[in-house]
């Protein structure tokens, strides 16, 4: 009977240590969205690194911002969509990097 309850004991521990070994979630820190919200740039200018927008999902990210009439856009060797377009009856170019950060080159 002892033999018996010590593999059960065994049993139940194996089973439940995997939950106990789970990672806490990642704590919330400023400028550290995988894709920040428009508005909420966390770099002044183009971040390089893999880009997975399309070509209209990067449009649309930069209308969020505030942006009308944006034309151009291509995707340089860098992973930043490049373009121009218009804010506040201004026309300038724009860049939004993998980031979501949607920037004015200045």
């Amino acid at each position: 009977m002892n033999k018996k309850f010590f593999l059960l004991l065994t049993a139940a521990s194996l089973l439940a240590s995997p939950s106990f070994a789970q990672n806490p979630p990642a704590t919330d820190r400023p400028n550290n969205n995988a894709v920040n919200s428009s508005g909420q740039n966390n770099s002044n200018k183009p971040v390089s690194g893999a880009n997975s927008f399309t070509e209209g999902q990067a449009k649309s990210k930069i209308e969020e911002a505030g942006y009308t009439q944006v034309t151009s856009l291509k995707k340089d060797d860098n992973g930043v969509w490049r373009g121009k377009a218009s804010k506040g009856g201004v026309s300038t170019d724009v860049s939004l990097d993998f980031q979501g950060n949607v920037n004015a080159t200045k």
